[in-house]
């Protein structure tokens, strides 16, 4: 363990980016061989924006990176945050830690993009794409990039994480997400099964069915326990589901990067409830 976090704390950029297109890479492949459903799209074209915020997001987190690698270098050196009132064995700190950063960094900062109103129509860009697979995952608005650094940095304070769990947190993010985004079909009994712990790419995809009550679900990303924990898990049969968001149903407009960059600042719209 203690190897592990010396790596991360250390990890070359070259590695991260490894990290980054080697998983894109890896689940695009394997959509090929067992995609969930035939998407009737072409897949390089559909990709290009998504790649486009993919580049984007990775900018805002190299340029802000100084923020986390300070902070939790202050957190070490002043025994500063929850992790630092009990003595605890190594393996649990590390797991700990991951844990709850993916808590505040992931599943609380995307509760919250759905429930503020502005902050929903930054994520918009995210849930307005048609046809779900692997790109998709990185496919934020730089000010979602932004909201979701911040939320990241203040669980780093919060929680007192050193800068090698806080890179082991974002690989495990990286990898995590673009594997419970992509367009691959999982044995019912092992998707099952594994979202009772990691956030499966059926457990996602009902997040990204059209309407609510789905829309607002299943806000987890690596641990699906957060979803189970506090009530916002649902399940719905894969046949049924309806990438997009109402409101937004033009396809070829959601595809643009000007029309998708200007989204945030188009007049507030929720999607509509569908009876479960």
């Amino acid at each position: 363990m203690e190897n592990l976090i010396q790596y991360f704390e250390n990890i070359p950029s070259l590695h991260r980016s490894i990290i980054l297109v080697g998983g894109i890479t890896l689940f695009w492949l394997i959509e090929g061989l067992v995609p969930t459903r035939k998407l009737a799209y072409k897949k390089w074209r559909h990709a290009l924006p998504n790649f486009f915020f993919t580049a984007t997001s990775v900018l805002v987190n190299f340029f802000l990176a100084f923020l986390l690698l300070n902070t939790a270098d202050w957190t070490q050196a002043n025994g500063f945050g929850l992790l630092h009132i009990f003595a605890l064995p190594l393996w649990l700190y590390v797991v700990l830690g991951v844990l709850l950063l993916d808590f505040i960094g992931a599943y609380l900062a995307h509760l919250v993009e759905h429930k503020i109103k502005p902050l929903w129509m930054v994520h918009l860009v995210h849930h307005s794409d048609h046809h779900v697979d692997t790109t998709t995952a990185n496919r934020h608005h730089p000010l979602e990039s932004l909201v979701r650094f911040s939320f990241t940095l203040v669980a780093v304070f919060i929680l007192g994480t050193p800068i090698g769990v806080v890179m082991l947190y974002q690989s495990l993010s990286v990898v995590l997400s673009q594997f419970n985004h992509a367009n691959i079909n999982l044995p019912t009994r092992l998707d099952q099964w594994l979202s009772y712990v990691l956030v499966t790419p059926h457990m996602h995809k009902v997040h990204h069915h059209h309407v609510l009550p789905y829309t607002d679900s299943n806000f987890g990303n690596i641990f699906a326990i957060w979803d189970r924990l506090f009530g916002t898990y649902k399940n719905l049969d894969a046949a049924r589901i309806i990438y997009g968001v109402d409101v937004f149903p033009n396809e070829d407009e959601n595809s643009r990067v000007g029309s998708l960059l200007s989204q945030p600042f188009q007049p507030y719209r929720k999607p509509t409830t569908q009876a479960q």
